[in-house]
């Protein structure tokens, strides 16, 4: 078949000038247009007001949800400037609002420290908002610009009378335009998650949250820490045993003033290895870096160090690894610098290689000072170091007992799993189901090409509680393992996965819950890249089924139920509630379940992993008391919880 012609010359070539750019391809700024990409706009408003905390000219930071749905920020720092800049012809708040690329983040001046790289935070934000209107108290006069439609100014910068009490600083507020966004309703819970963490991450700065809409009954929040990370470090463990009640601390700079670097530790009872939350001017670093490389290379040698003079004796020349050390340990680890070089515009990984040197040098120094200082401590961290070094040694064991059954190496699946046909990984999907009963109808309503069907007898063991030598005993967590076939822990390979859609299919009821958070715990814990990698996914089994007409409809939950009376006042009520997967036949569970044409599936993301391990500790360790609280303080949210 031949191509159509068509002309392509200069004429069809065309230049988005401005903010138009923005509006055209929003995914390319702010992530997407859903609920991320609309909290990200937020969070660009907000790290304009911490830079200005940061270079310490501000003190407090006010949030407000107004009660017709804009978000308002306001700060106390310098303001941005309003005088006229000679080259663009125009004042600092315009170019702020209206150039991608305009800032005073570039020349090192006007911030040593910022988070902001590229100078097109908030001028994103006024091009994806209907309003905004920017006041900016500077030089003992309050001045006010508008934009709409999209970042257009409505007029030049006024001076609209004196700043109140000689204040000085920013308020923004924006709304966001909902031609551009899927929802402009903003969440407390999200909004909140995010500024407690700049709030532990900048010691002393005081930031204030109020939500003025309808049915939110004027929630204010304050989060304010004289402890900084310390506080932070003790918030991520309020649910875990600590092995002391202090919390570490170090710092240091470099010889120039223009690095510095904060690390808060402390060790607890459990088994998590990767408690380690790295942070870069601000700016949560989920995928390490050089400065996590640093301190992981520094805690290793001087724990090490420390125990050849202080080894328990029954442990003879073992060798304390990088994990062994970890194990249990909470640490925050923030750095400052003024040219951080991060990989890609996720800003996920820090790369500055002279971060690396700064972090591992005050961390050799000050560690083994602080070992030497708390030797009660430093022994509690050495002993049970070496008992995780000995139970390395005993999951080695029960891995090569697991592999002389060929079950981690791929070449032996477990009896229960009903693998699919499809060569091409992008195509197979693995269904984890509840019982056998369920997995018989999930195989009869399955497509057999592409999608796979392992059934789990009960509850997996809870790997919050265990460590990975007896979670490898685990008959339904070795099928899990043999199944995917990518490993576990710390030899997991993402790449390896035999599968690219990993779904947990339980019922939808509180068993089903408890085993989906059993599942989600695990996958977590011990394969964390393939939560990263956006592979874990949650089916949706409808609740209730009713019959209007000739048709069925299934409806997910009491929610859906309540809706669906609401537009169909006259219905019967006849519903029938499904009580489990097992007990709905092969083509309700297609239908409602499976079916890539008309199923839900929700997948599961990890956008803060220090909050990911808070709720995780939460929800699966001993803490009775926080669980409760934990639900009731999410309750008010739960319309925007899909799980």
């Amino acid at each position: 078949m031949a191509a159509e012609t068509t002309s392509y010359g200069a004429n069809n070539m065309r230049v988005l000038e401005g903010l138009e750019a923005v509006r055209k391809r929003p995914g390319m700024y702010i992530g997407s247009t859903g609920p991320n990409g609309l909290h990200h706009c937020v969070w660009e408003v907000v790290d304009n007001s911490v830079d200005e905390a940061m270079a310490g000219h501000a003190t407090r930071i006010d949030v407000t949800i107004l009660p017709d749905g804009a978000c308002r920020v306001v700060d106390d720092g310098r303001g941005i400037p309003t005088d006229m800049n000679k080259q663009q012809g125009m004042s600092g708040v315009e170019i702020a609002l209206t150039k991608l690329h305009g800032g005073g983040k570039f020349d090192g001046e006007g911030y040593k420290v910022s988070g902001g790289l590229h100078g097109v935070g908030v001028s994103v934000v006024n091009a994806l908002s209907s309003k905004v209107v920017v006041e900016v108290d500077r030089d003992g006069k309050r001045h006010v610009m508008e934009f709409a439609d999209g970042g257009k100014p409505q007029g030049q910068l006024q001076v609209t009378g004196d700043a109140p009490r000689g204040r000085t600083g920013t308020t923004v507020t924006f709304w966001p335009d909902d031609t551009i966004f899927e929802t402009t309703e903003f969440v407390s819970r999200t909004i909140l998650e995010r500024l407690q963490m700049m709030a532990f991450l900048n010691r002393g700065l005081e930031i204030r949250y109020q939500d003025q809409r309808e049915g939110h009954d004027n929630e204010r929040v304050t989060y304010k820490y004289a402890g900084g990370i310390q506080d932070f470090v003790r918030h991520i463990n309020k649910t875990k045993e600590a092995l002391w009640s202090k919390v570490g601390f170090l710092e240091g700079k470099d010889d120039e003033g223009t690095q510095e670097v904060e690390v808060a530790f402390q060790w607890n009872t459990g088994y998590n290895r990767d408690g380690i939350h790295s942070f870069a001017n601000g700016i949560s670093t989920i995928e390490g870096g050089t400065h996590e490389e640093g301190f992981k290379t520094a805690l290793t040698r001087v724990v090490n160090n420390y125990a050849k003079d202080n080894r328990p004796g029954n442990v003879k020349d073992l060798v304390l690894t990088g994990d062994d050390v970890r194990e249990g340990l909470t640490a925050v680890v923030s750095v400052r610098l003024q040219e951080p070089q991060f990989e890609g515009q996720t800003k996920a990984k820090l790369g500055n290689t002279s971060m690396r040197s700064l972090v591992t040098k005050v961390t050799n120094e000050y560690l083994a000072q602080w070992f030497e200082e708390n030797p009660t401590e430093a022994n509690k961290v050495i002993k049970k170091a070496y008992s995780a070094a000995q139970a390395r040694e005993a999951a080695k064991n029960a891995r090569n007992a697991i592999r002389s059954k060929t079950l981690l190496d791929g070449a032996g699946m477990p009896d229960k799993l009903k693998d699919c046909s499809a060569k091409d990984r992008a195509e197979r999907e693995l269904f984890i189901v509840e019982g056998d009963s369920a997995g018989g109808s999930a195989v009869s309503a399955r497509d057999p090409r592409t999608q796979a069907i392992l059934p789990i007898r009960g509850k997996i063991l809870n790997v919050e509680r265990a460590r990975i030598d007896k979670m490898l005993k685990n008959t339904e967590i070795q099928a899990l393992i043999s199944a995917i076939g990518a490993g576990v822990g710390e030899e997991f390979d993402v790449e390896k996965r035999r599968y690219d859609k990993i779904i947990a299919m339980c019922d939808a009821d509180v068993d089903g819950s408890h085993i989906r958070t059993l599942l989600l715990t695990f996958f977590f814990r011990q394969m964390k890249p393939l939560v990263e990698a956006g592979c874990i996914y949650i089916a949706q089994p409808p609740l209730f089924s009713t019959q209007v007409g000739k048709s069925k409809i299934y409806l997910k939950d009491d929610r859906a139920q309540r809706a669906f009376l609401a537009e169909h006042p006259n219905h019967k009520k006849d519903f029938q509630r499904l009580k489990g997967l097992g007990e709905m036949d092969a083509s309700e569970l297609e239908v409602t379940t499976m079916n890539p044409e008309s199923r839900t599936l929700l997948q599961v993301t990890v956008e803060q992993a220090a909050l990911a391990d808070e709720v995780m500790s939460v929800l699966m360790g001993d803490d009775v008391a926080a669980r409760k609280d934990f639900i009731v303080t999410n309750a008010k949210d739960v319309k925007f919880v899909d799980i």
